[in-house]
């Protein structure tokens, strides 16, 4: 029987996730000078149930550019470290102020916003430091923290943060609101492709496709979130809905509606598909992952 692209992606994803979880377990255990409760909340929020999207780009990326993934996993699971730090700084009532998430109490619900913001610090220190150690040559591993400290920092995720922040007021259109996802969101899936691609020592046409996939995958994520924080179901999601819109939040459906946000991302998924006929059979869980994106419902 031969399997579906959906079925195929599901049966890759399960084996991904399994290795990326065990690694990040692995590379959380800290030595004897770490305190407890800050290895709790830690834990608590890295390891939680999540898609693992981010790291599996990486892995992804890194199998299409001719490497095995087991040699990008380092680099995967720093993208998840920083990624998990960026939602529970988020969370942080000052932030976001969610009290949910990946169906369970965000970090500073379960333990306080002290502890959380010094559990994200942690998070944010362990993912360069796993890089350096962890990745080779050398270069390449400086060229991989160098990329990712840019994509997650002032100019990149931080960057779009801010911005989001600053838009609750609702002003803007769709420029704005693009501009806003290419760094908030965008940023954190380009940079996933290029270290998987980095530790391949991918050609420089192969990072531009990937850059140009990721570009495009990432704005239509986003554009799904929004819509599914519309319609979609709390506990499907596992985080809270509605808020986006009770904030006066800009967003994709107010600014398009719904039925043209829809048309948009699969727009972008088609031409994020189309960047990677570079890459041949090798790309085909990159295609599903994306087809995956604008079909999904958490």
């Amino acid at each position: 029987m031969v399997e579906t692209s959906a079925l195929a992606l599901d049966t890759y994803a399960v084996g991904a996730r399994s290795e990326i979880d065990a690694a990040l377990l692995r590379w959380t255990e800290f030595d004897a000078d770490c305190p407890p409760r800050l290895r709790e909340a830690i834990r608590h929020s890295l390891l939680a149930p999540g898609k693992r999207l981010r790291p599996m780009l990486v892995l992804m990326s890194a199998e299409a550019c001719g490497c095995h993934r087991v040699e990008a996993l380092p680099a995967a699971c720093a993208v998840e470290m920083i990624h998990t730090y960026s939602l529970i700084h988020d969370d942080l009532p000052a932030m976001d102020d969610d009290d949910l998430r990946r169906g369970q109490p965000t970090c500073h619900a379960k333990f306080d916003e002290a502890t959380a913001i010094l559990a994200g610090d942690a998070l944010l220190t362990r993912a360069f430091e796993v890089l350096a150690m962890e990745i080779s040559p050398p270069s390449v591993a400086a060229r991989c923290c160098a990329e990712l400290a840019s994509a997650a920092g002032a100019s990149g995720m931080v960057a779009g943060q801010v911005d989001d922040l600053a838009a609750e007021a609702g002003c803007g259109g769709i420029p704005e609101l693009e501009a806003i996802h290419r760094r908030k969101t965008g940023a954190m899936f380009r940079v996933s492709l290029r270290l998987g691609a980095l530790v391949a020592q991918a050609t420089p046409e192969q990072l531009g496709h990937l850059d140009a996939y990721g570009q495009k995958l990432g704005l239509a994520f986003q554009i799904i979130d929004d819509l599914l924080d519309v319609h979609g179901s709390e506990t499907t999601m596992g985080k809270r809905t509605g808020k986006d819109s009770d904030r006066g939040k800009l967003t994709f459906p107010r600014l398009l509606g719904l039925e043209a946000s829809q048309s948009r991302a699969r727009q972008l998924i088609d031409e994020a598909c189309a960047e990677l006929g570079e890459f041949g059979s090798r790309a085909t869980h990159l295609e599903s992952l994306a087809r995956y994106v604008v079909e999904r419902n958490h």
